[in-house]
């Protein structure tokens, strides 16, 4: 047969024709898939707000030769109260911004990609505080470059792999980790780490999503920006496309 039925996330849209649109999703079987939504730009289409970025559909698509074209939507979640804050729309945008730039058609990771970013889109969207918004954005940085092969070493030494504890290292967003004192002494490195905020990133990205571990319970927006700003620092250096929302999260 040439439909299939999969759930997938709308990350960005172009337009085909004056009534027609490409939409790029990220899919739960298939990873990122294109589609066309034909007649979407008209005002009595059937798929309508269901193809606007950052919703969840339940889709069937019909296979064709080049595009695949949607036949039909059923919304799964719209992450409604995102749109009524910037942050949240600026922050969201951005994770699915990294799925689009990180994801592969027919990946083999899509089921635990998706869940991930389902789940990081439905946590910004019920974020009480900045705090909020920026650990799910952390949370999501961190397990994204994990299931994608480009996981952060915390726990030793890049350079003489020795275990580091209770006491202050160095990050190398270009490394992929952090490198202790003595070996800086030859790198150079410039970035500093306390190590309480190497445990609170370590905590974050081994517990599971929705785990509320003692340091989120101690966060402040100060330390989650400086974290984030980390994160996105080594995310940007292993990506091969640049992030577009990077500049305005810069202001956000």
């Amino acid at each position: 047969m040439n439909n299939f039925v999969t759930d997938a996330i709308n990350l960005k849209s172009y337009n085909l024709s004056e009534s027609d649109k490409i939409i790029v999703m990220y899919s739960k079987d298939k990873g990122l898939i294109k589609g066309v939504a034909k007649g979407v730009k008209k005002p009595k289409s059937k798929l309508g707000a269901r193809m606007d970025l950052l919703v969840a559909n339940k889709l069937m698509l019909y296979k064709g030769k080049s595009l695949d074209r949607i036949c039909q939507a059923d919304v799964l979640n719209t992450f409604n109260n995102t749109r009524r804050d910037m942050d949240k729309i600026f922050y969201s945008m951005y994770v699915s911004e990294i799925v689009n730039n990180f994801g592969l058609e027919d990946d083999p990771c899509s089921k635990e990609i998706y869940d991930l970013l389902y789940v990081t889109l439905e946590s910004i969207s019920n974020a009480n505080s900045k705090v909020e918004i920026l650990i799910s954005c952390m949370k999501f940085q961190l397990k994204m470059m994990q299931i994608s092969g480009f996981g952060i070493e915390f726990e030793s030494c890049l350079c003489c792999n020795e275990p580091i504890s209770d006491e202050n290292m160095y990050f190398s967003s270009r490394m992929g980790g952090v490198v202790c004192e003595k070996c800086n002494e030859t790198l150079h490195l410039k970035t500093m780490m306390h190590y309480k905020i190497r445990d609170f990133l370590n905590a974050l990205v081994q517990y599971d999503f929705n785990f509320k571990s003692e340091y989120e319970a101690k966060a402040t927006e100060k330390v989650c920006m400086v974290c984030f700003g980390l994160l996105k620092e080594y995310i940007s250096n292993h990506s091969s496309r640049r992030f577009n929302t990077s500049d305005v999260l810069q202001e956000v």
